[in-house]
């Protein structure tokens, strides 16, 4: 890497802010390069598709042209969507998979991918790949394709492909897997306590073959899992970020750490430790979705482990090349002429595969 350190640091932070408009502080942070791209949530995200392009635009001419930022969304579909009408509207995964055509869901992804593509964004972090296997899960339940593995694997592929197709990074999530959690991450830290064969033959299984199919990105999990690594959840082990995912399942796309704020980490790490920590287990990229300040505390704890750790300037180098070689693949293009974002967005493809689902639902 030919960055200046602080650059290389800031290439591994993808932030969020507060506002429908893009802070200067932020927009000073990308134009250094101190931060590597931004995730919207519905907080960001108006009614007006306009208002929507002029976002993106913002954030990718705050950019330098030579560090195209993530533009990333959480656009799954059902109660994970963060923008609504006219923007394609999709039933939950469950009910997707439970029409049981792998084919239609490909349409469907691409469809979503096109018409996100065209609002400015290069990635959706989709698709999930947990397995719903525990009723009482609180975070996960319909956004899993299933409840078995061979299904998740199956429509999960069909979602990485889709968006590919349509112009976007898939990122899957959440690696190795938080559909057997009787807590949400959001707000306490999870355990699966299953034996390292369920994992491989259940919760593994999708991430594998999601990988094989192609995916560009993982999301890490803010999860406990004894049988792999009994003291860190998986963003912050090296066992299950490094030696479990890119040693033993082959993985060369880009791993991505949840959110570093909620508080299955925040309420035991402070954000200095855990972005050390992340990035030195194997993630690529961090996310902190809305604090600026905790951002800017980020980049700084980066930077100066980098410049007293040989070995951890190196692991920063590596991530940034990664990280980088992904977002040059799938620049932002907004479009910006309202008629053909018209045509776009809602357009043909789009009320083809909202009819096409409406009445497969109603048929079954």
């Amino acid at each position: 890497m030919s960055l200046p350190l602080a650059v290389t640091c800031g290439q591994l932070l993808v932030g969020g802010f507060h506002g429908t408009a893009l802070p200067t502080s932020f927009a000073r942070a990308l134009a250094d390069g101190t931060r590597g791209g931004a995730i919207l949530f519905k907080r960001n995200l108006e009614p007006d598709v306009l208002a929507v392009v002029s976002l993106t635009d913002a954030i990718t001419r705050s950019a330098r042209s030579d560090l195209p930022p993530l533009v990333a969304v959480d656009q799954e579909g059902g109660r994970v969507a963060r923008l609504g009408p006219p923007v394609l509207a999709l039933p939950p995964m469950a009910t997707l998979a439970a029409i049981g055509d792998v084919a239609l869901a490909e349409r469907a992804a691409r469809a979503q991918a096109i018409e996100l593509a065209a609002l400015g964004f290069t990635s959706s972090f989709a698709p999930v790949l947990d397995v719903n296997v525990n009723p009482a899960n609180p975070v996960i339940g319909d956004r899993a394709f299933g409840a078995d593995a061979a299904t998740v694997a199956r429509f999960g592929d069909a979602w990485v492909r889709g968006l590919r197709a349509g112009g976007l990074l898939a990122c899957g999530k959440h690696f190795p897997g938080h559909g057997d959690t009787s807590k949400d991450s959001h707000f306490d830290l999870p355990i699966v306590d299953a034996t390292r064969a369920r994992l491989d033959a259940v919760e593994l299984a999708p991430f594998a073959s999601a990988i094989r199919a192609g995916v560009d990105a993982l999301m890490s999990a803010h999860v406990v899992y004894p049988a792999l690594d009994a003291d860190h959840p998986a963003t912050l082990s090296r066992a299950i970020c490094t030696e479990l995912l890119r040693e033993r399942l082959g993985f060369r796309g880009v791993l991505v750490s949840d959110d570093l704020e909620m508080k299955a980490i925040s309420d035991r790490y402070g954000i200095e430790d855990a972005v050390v920590a992340t990035i030195d287990a194997g993630c690529d990229a961090v996310l902190i979705c809305s604090d600026e300040t905790l951002q800017a505390r980020a980049h700084e704890a980066l930077v100066k482990r980098a410049e007293s750790t040989p070995a951890f300037r190196a692991r920063c180098e590596d991530a940034a090349a990664r990280v980088l070689a992904m977002r040059r693949r799938v620049r932002p293009r907004a479009t910006l002429d309202r008629e053909v974002l018209r045509a776009i967005v809602a357009g043909p493809e789009s009320r083809a595969v909202v009819e096409e689902i409406a009445a497969r639902r109603g048929a079954a």
